[in-house]
């Protein structure tokens, strides 16, 4: 397109200057796992490829395609690759760079998944993981070795919600030749581009606000063509690319995802603001809140907020912590975040007191209902946590 366009407009018409067949508005799913050429002369002459530069779905696939060149734009990077999950992703760009005996410093509050493939699997093939709080620069300086060859970030982080200084962390990696990698999944382009704060491959799990609807498993990885060819080679390799349909139902999702995140931020703060305030309630974990410790790091390197947040109770019984579950009716349990849907997820931070009682971490996300109603639901639960 020649002229500049908001990411808005980008996002309906990225790649839909051609008009599908029929007139439909919508792309169609070319669910097909094969691309044939006219002839053999023709598909040996492009190296399998027909002349639409299709060969296999495990390869590649325009509908896929369409998904990534949107979420390109969006990430301000060269390219973008699709992925079956969010840890496909994670998995296929970490597997890309961390050969065998390299080191790889990470946040301590990663995605539990991403952890768990750093410490246990990868550990099998002698590749060693320090993890740092992340909370400031010179955590990472001290923790690289010289065999450092990735600094994993993820900010905000999954649980605490903790930030990292995106662009000094990349500066400090660019020194001494490391790559970064960061998750981006909480605060979606539409809120942080750490590309362009200087990170080197971004990823998401398309899952959550991306997709938007709790209807399908996808990932993203993106950044420049240097790093994602060689992670696209991985992917076609393991096989983890984006199913056709599920390419379609992310591009369904990205349309609407400039609305869907300026929704979540209003309503994610609304009823972080309101648990910041009530007497049952220790501590919310919530970067867009001026209580937040790292919140002027949050208002200089993000555009706003997701709903995804924590927050942490006086002692309590687990009694009382699943009382305060159960009297909720807007809110499911369940793990995966970003769709229409509230959600809430809680633990015991600590092991219990001789009164039977431990500080307990709940994970809340804000989903499309009414912030008012939503609030009203938990006003009338909160009682059961009094300490």
């Amino acid at each position: 397109m020649e002229r500049e366009l908001s990411l808005e407009t980008l996002l309906q018409h990225l790649g839909e200057e051609e008009p599908f067949p029929y007139g439909s508005v919508t792309p169609p799913i070319v669910q097909s796992s094969l691309f044939t050429a006219q002839t053999l002369r023709d598909r040996n002459a492009r190296q399998g490829a027909n002349e639409y530069g299709y060969t296999y779905t495990r390869v590649s696939n325009p509908t896929v395609r369409l998904a990534e060149q949107k979420l390109a734009v969006l990430e301000g990077t060269e390219d973008a690759l699709c992925f079956g999950s969010g840890m496909a992703a994670i998995a296929s760009a970490i597997l890309t760079f961390a050969e065998s005996g390299a080191h790889v410093v990470c946040v301590e509050t990663v995605y539990p998944p991403t952890r768990a493939l750093l410490t246990s699997w990868l550990a099998r093939y002698a590749v060693q993981t320090t993890f740092v709080s992340g909370e400031c620069v010179e955590e990472f300086e001290q923790a690289i070795q010289p065999h450092t060859r990735l600094i994993y970030l993820e900010s905000p982080s999954s649980l605490y919600f903790r930030l990292q200084d995106l662009r000094a962390v990349s500066e400090l990696a660019r020194a001494h030749g490391i790559l970064t990698l960061c998750d981006n999944s909480w605060a979606t382009p539409i809120f942080q581009n750490p590309h362009a704060l200087g990170v080197d491959i971004v990823l998401h799990s398309a899952s959550k606000y991306l997709g938007g609807h709790s209807d399908l498993l996808a990932g993203v990885a993106a950044g420049r063509r240097e790093h994602i060819e060689p992670i696209r080679q991985t992917r076609e390799l393991l096989g983890g690319i984006l199913d056709p349909h599920a390419g379609w139902l992310l591009l369904r999702g990205l349309r609407t995802l400039p609305v869907r995140m300026e929704r979540a931020h209003k309503s994610g703060l609304q009823v972080a603001e309101w648990l910041s305030v009530q007497p049952q309630i220790a501590k919310v974990n919530h970067p867009g809140l001026p209580t937040h410790p790292q919140h002027p790091l949050a208002r200089a390197q993000m555009h706003g907020y997701g709903s995804l947040f924590s927050f942490e109770t006086h002692p309590i019984t687990e009694e009382q912590a699943y009382t305060f579950a159960e009297r909720l009716h807007l809110f499911r349990f369940g793990c995966s975040w970003g769709g229409y849907e509230s959600l809430l997820l809680g633990w015991a931070q600590t092991e219990p007191d001789a009164h039977g009682k431990a500080s307990w971490l709940f994970r809340l996300y804000v989903g499309l209902e009414n912030p008012d109603d939503l609030i009203r639901d938990l006003q009338e639960a909160i009682d059961a946590l009094n300490p």
